[in-house]
């Protein structure tokens, strides 16, 4: 008897950053509609843990993400899930990176491009393929995009469905930081331990304001006003130490 495949997503937490790792080989990690319902809880579960500080997304082997399960997408349900899975990482508190090696198209770009920061291996390849299937692009989604990209970027990615390579993706704002596959994983602990060091006071501020909210800066004024993190900073600038900070999401 042949073993099913292995369609899942999987996490483990080390030195405050949690690394969740889609899991599907025998389709690219193409997402399942199991899989993009996972995503959200899992989110969840991973913001409230005080022991995590920032989230790392990334594929099993040498892929990130081929999209949405193509079996998958006559059934109505996936395109609903996969808006929750996207929205739900989007509005994750603690900053979040996409390491992308190998394909990260259709869904997988979705998911990455919800991600705070992007980096990625040489060689990778990002496209956005509704245009090839007759699939309407999610507003948020396009919005999204547009954002990373501009409007002109995101016409082209998704007018065309071509996939393009990671010095474009670069240059058009798509990616962050591109590295040697040799490289990439040494470089994702480096920055990742520098943003699990940092204050989360300021970044989950910083994440809400960027993405465009404006309410709530005398909730976070009464934040930071409570919190040492301030004091502590400046503190250990003087002395010459690496900050404690206190503050967390789940104050």
């Amino acid at each position: 008897m042949v073993p099913p495949a292995v369609q899942r997503l999987t996490h483990e937490v080390t030195d405050g950053v949690a690394t969740v790792v889609i899991d599907h080989p025998a389709k690219r990690n193409a997402m399942t509609d199991a899989m993009w319902a996972a995503l959200p809880p899992l989110l969840a579960e991973l913001s409230a843990d005080p022991a995590v500080r920032a989230l790392v997304l990334t594929g099993a082997g040498d892929t990130f993400c081929a999209g949405a399960d193509i079996s998958t997408l006559g059934r109505g349900a996936a395109p609903g899930l996969a808006m929750a899975a996207e929205d739900a990482l989007a509005a994750f508190p603690k900053p979040t990176l996409a390491v992308v090696r190998g394909y990260c198209v259709g869904g997988g770009c979705q998911l990455a491009a919800a991600c705070d920061l992007r980096f990625a291996a040489e060689g990778a390849l990002f496209g956005v393929t509704p245009a090839k299937l007759g699939i309407v692009y999610p507003a948020s989604s396009t919005r999204r995009l547009a954002d990373l990209v501009g409007p002109a970027g995101a016409k082209y990615l998704l007018f065309s469905g071509e996939l393009i390579g990671t010095e474009r993706a670069l240059r058009t704002g798509l990616v962050d930081e591109v590295w040697s596959p040799e490289e990439l994983d040494k470089r994702v602990v480096e920055f990742t331990r520098v943003l699990a060091s940092r204050s989360q006071l300021t970044q989950a501020a910083a994440k809400e304001f960027a993405a465009g909210r404006a309410d709530r800066e005398p909730y976070w004024a009464e934040q930071a006003r409570g919190s040492d993190d301030t004091a502590e900073g400046v503190a250990a600038f003087l002395e010459r130490r690496p900050p404690r900070f206190g503050w967390t999401v789940n104050s």
